[in-house]
């Protein structure tokens, strides 16, 4: 047990010393400034797709594309609020609600939260998803509105649960007579129309923005902009800015990552009671934050992928083939109560761990037995026993024992 005394003086120590921070705040990623530098071109383009409303009328479908850290999401709100305080002045029906899928996590969900946007009380369950989405349509219809749905991260809702409460969506409009719908969906996958029915795919009729990433110059002028609001005078080094900026230009141009960085090194430098964030500071922080988003990354993975790196886990090898991995998946899945994905989609979301850096997933050449491709951890088994084995869902199934895999005939398939 930690002595009182010693958290008195903790906390009196950091209540007294000189302060680095102005508001920290500011470099949060749910922050949105005054003004975002180097995306005014999608901000032009994506309020011309909406403007419309502001005329009563309907602004298409559309989907934002783009890595992590580009500026969808802020890049959405900014105009979407402008478009509210301009609907007010027109005399504009409008109303919008903000929804991320990520976080929402089952259609139900969507649905209950798009019914409180309009006023009703829906139970956290019990209620059928044919029953949420009617009573969201008629309260909505009675409300004389032209009603913009943003999905945010839709793309790991589709993956996980499929596509059919957007085919909900999609056709909503078919059934209002006094209002209409309208739908802004961001993912972080540009690869995100393979996942939806062909049917979903022609009724969304949507038009497109892709985000590019940020590079290092245009990284440290965001970094410059919010420091001076975040930060004391004087207190960012050159030496710290540009590090910040160059690690988070290496990492696809991530400005979420740029800004934790710069956070995170201004609160270990506040730590040492410094008076100057240094390349030093920074270079901790990226270490404390690597280990930190490696354990965000693997509590946010689907419910298929999580299973994935569990028989991973269970074979314990050194590499391990794809019907290896299958065959203790199909035991989870049945231990796990979970419906059971195809071989080839199992190939697909190894495929998207490897790129997350969680798994390597190597083809390599058997000879005359064809070629197979070899999975193993690029993380330490001891995190992934962590992670999962604080989750109340996987705490059995950490320690499940499964049966011997059957051996595979090596083959082009695996």
């Amino acid at each position: 047990m930690v002595n009182t005394n010693v958290l008195d003086d903790v906390f009196d120590n950091f209540v007294n010393r000189i302060n680095i921070f102005k508001d920290r705040e500011v470099l949060r990623h749910d922050y949105i400034p005054e003004k975002l530098p180097h995306r005014e071109d999608q901000i032009r383009l994506l309020g011309e797709r909406v403007a419309p409303v502001l005329k009563a009328a309907r602004c298409s479908n559309i989907f934002i594309y783009g890595k992590t850290g580009t500026g969808k999401t802020a890049v959405t709100k900014y105009v979407l609020k402008h478009l509210e305080e301009k609907s007010k002045q027109y005399g504009a029906q409008v109303k919008f609600c903000y929804i991320n899928c990520r976080t929402t996590g089952s259609e139900y969900r969507v649905f209950a939260e798009l019914g409180h946007n309009v006023g009703i009380s829906i139970p956290f369950t019990g209620l059928s998803v044919e029953e949420v989405t009617a009573r969201f349509r008629v309260k909505l219809d009675a409300a004389h509105t032209l009603f913009i749905i943003v999905l945010d991260e839709v793309d790991a809702l589709i993956k996980e649960k499929g596509d059919a409460f957007m085919y909900e969506l999609t056709r909503i409009n078919e059934n209002l007579t006094q209002s209409k719908v309208s739908i802004i969906g961001i993912s972080n996958d540009l690869r995100l129309k393979e996942f939806l029915d062909p049917r979903v795919f022609s009724s969304l009729s949507e038009e497109e923005l892709v985000f590019r990433p940020y590079d290092a110059s245009e990284l440290r002028n965001i970094l410059l902009e919010r420091s001076k609001i975040s930060f004391q005078d004087d207190v960012l080094t050159d030496s710290a800015l540009s590090i910040c900026s160059a690690l988070a230009a290496a990492e696809h141009g991530d400005a979420r990552r740029a800004l934790d960085l710069l956070r995170v090194a201004g609160e270990v430098a506040e730590r040492q009671e410094a008076k100057n964030i240094t390349a030093e500071h920074v270079q901790q922080a990226e270490k404390h934050i690597e280990h930190n988003r490696v354990v965000e990354a693997l509590n946010n993975l689907t419910l298929h992928s999580k299973l994935v790196l569990l028989s991973v886990y269970h074979l314990n090898k050194a590499s391990a083939t794809t019907g290896e991995i299958y065959d203790v998946y199909n035991e989870l899945c049945g231990e796990f109560g979970a419906g059971l994905l195809t071989q080839r989609r199992l190939g697909s979301l190894i495929n998207e761990l490897d790129s997350m850096g969680i798994v390597n997933a190597k083809v390599v050449s058997m000879g005359r037995y064809g070629r197979t491709k070899k999975i193993r951890f690029e993380i330490p088994r001891s995190l992934i026993r962590d992670v999962f084995g604080a989750d109340v869902r996987f705490s059995n199934i950490i320690d499940y024992k499964p049966q011997t895999p059957k051996k595979h005939v090596l083959n082009n398939n695996h």
